[in-house]
C-alpha cells in the first residue's frame, strides 16, 4: 500500500478497452473465444510434443516452452480484461496490481528471449547440420531455457522495485486494461525519471539482446539456404523458418509500437490496440502458426484425430 497526502492508496480501477456500454457484450464474447482458443491451443502444442516420441527434438522443445510462456503470459492479463466487461468498476489491489506488473514483465521478456533461442536453434539446424545434434544437446537446451526464465525474473524485478516506490496521487483510475509499466507512471506523483530510464534502459537491451542474434541468424540462414542447389531444398529449409519469422514480426512489432515511440505521438487508444495484439491475440495465434505451417505437428495431428474418431466409432 501507497501513501499519498496521509491517505493509504490501496486499490486502483481498470479503465478498460472501452466505455461505449453496447460494445462491452460483444467484446466480452470475442476475449472470451480469444482466451479460449489461446488456452486450448497452447496446451493442446505441450501435450502433442510432450507424449509424442517425434517431436522430441530441440525444435518442439523450444515450440513447448514457447507454449508454456504464451500460456501464462496471457492468463496475467486476459482475465482481468474480461473482468472489465462484466462489471462497472473493474477493482484490483494494489498488491494484485504489482504482481501482475511483475509477472507480465517476467513473461514478455521470456518471450523475447525464448525467440531468440528459437532462432539459435533453426541457425544451428540449417548452417552445420552435421553438428545438430551435437551442439543442440538436451543439456544445452536445458540451460537456454533455464536462462531465459532467469534472465526474465532478473530484467523484472527492477522495474517492481522502483515502481512500489513510488507515491500515487487520489486519480486511481489506470487508464489501460491491467497494471503495465507507462500507465501507473502517469498517475504517480513522484519522480518518475528513474523508472522511465528503467524502461528505455531494459527495454532497450533486452530488444537489442533479442533481435540482434535473429537478425544476425537469419542473416546466415538465408545465405545457407541460397547457396541449396534444389529449389525443393531450399523451400523445405524456409519452410521450417516460416513459422518462427511470422511468430517474430508479429510480436516485434507490436512490442516496438508500443514502448519505443515517441512520446509526443502517444495515443492511448493505439496503444490499447498494441497492447491487445501482444498480449492476447499472439499467445492465441503462434500455436496456430506453428501447427498449421509445420508438416510434423499437423500430421501427428491428424493421426491423433483419426485415431479418436476410430476409437468413437468402435465405441458405438
Amino acid at each position: 500500500m501507497v501513501k499519498q497526502n496521509g491517505s493509504i492508496m490501496n486499490e486502483f480501477i481498470l479503465e478498460g478497452l472501452t466505455d461505449k456500454p453496447e460494445l462491452q457484450l460483444p467484446l466480452l464474447f470475442l476475449f472470451l473465444a480469444i482466451y479460449g482458443v489461446t488456452i486450448m491451443g497452447n496446451m493442446g502444442m505441450i501435450l502433442l510434443i510432450t507424449s509424442n516420441s517425434k517431436l522430441q527434438t530441440p525444435m518442439y522443445f523450444f515450440l513447448s516452452n514457447l507454449s508454456f510462456v504464451d500460456l501464462f503470459y496471457s492468463s496475467v492479463v486476459t482475465p482481468k480484461l474480461l473482468g472489465n466487461f462484466l462489471w462497472e468498476k473493474n477493482v484490483i489491489s494494489y498488491p494484485e496490481c504489482m504482481t501482475q506488473l511483475f509477472l507480465f514483465c517476467v513473461f514478455v521478456v521470456a518471450e523475447c528471449y525464448m525467440l531468440t533461442a528459437m532462432a539459435y536453434d533453426r541457425y544451428v539446424a540449417i548452417c552445420t547440420p552435421l553438428l545438430y545434434n551435437v551442439i543442440m544437446s538436451q543439456k544445452v537446451c536445458i540451460v537456454l531455457v533455464t536462462g531465459v526464465y532467469i534472465i526474465a525474473s532478473l530484467g523484472a524485478i527492477p522495474h517492481i522495485i522502483f515502481m512500489t516506490r513510488l507515491s500515487f496521487c487520489n486519480d486511481k483510475v489506470i487508464h489501460h486494461y491491467f497494471c503495465d509499466i507507462i500507465p501507473l507512471l502517469k498517475l504517480s506523483c513522484s519522480n518518475t525519471y528513474i523508472n522511465e530510464l528503467l524502461v528505455a534502459l531494459i527495454g532497450g537491451f533486452n530488444v537489442l539482446a533479442t533481435t540482434l542474434p535473429i537478425i544476425v541468424s537469419y542473416a546466415f540462414i538465408v545465405f545457407n539456404i541460397l547457396r541449396i542447389p534444389t529449389a525443393k531444398g531450399r523451400s523445405k529449409a524456409f519452410g521450417t523458418c516460416g513459422s518462427h519469422l511470422t511468430a517474430v514480426g508479429f510480436f516485434y512489432g507490436s512490442i516496438i509500437f508500443m514502448y519505443f515511440k515517441p512520446a509526443s505521438s502517444s495515443n492511448m487508444a493505439q496503444e490499447k490496440v498494441a497492447s491487445v495484439f501482444y498480449t492476447t491475440v499472439i499467445p492465441m495465434l503462434n500455436p496456430l502458426i506453428y501447427s498449421l505451417r509445420n508438416k510434423d505437428v499437423t500430421n501427428i495431428l491428424s493421426k491423433v484425430m483419426r485415431m479418436k474418431c476410430g476409437l468413437s466409432q468402435g465405441s458405438n
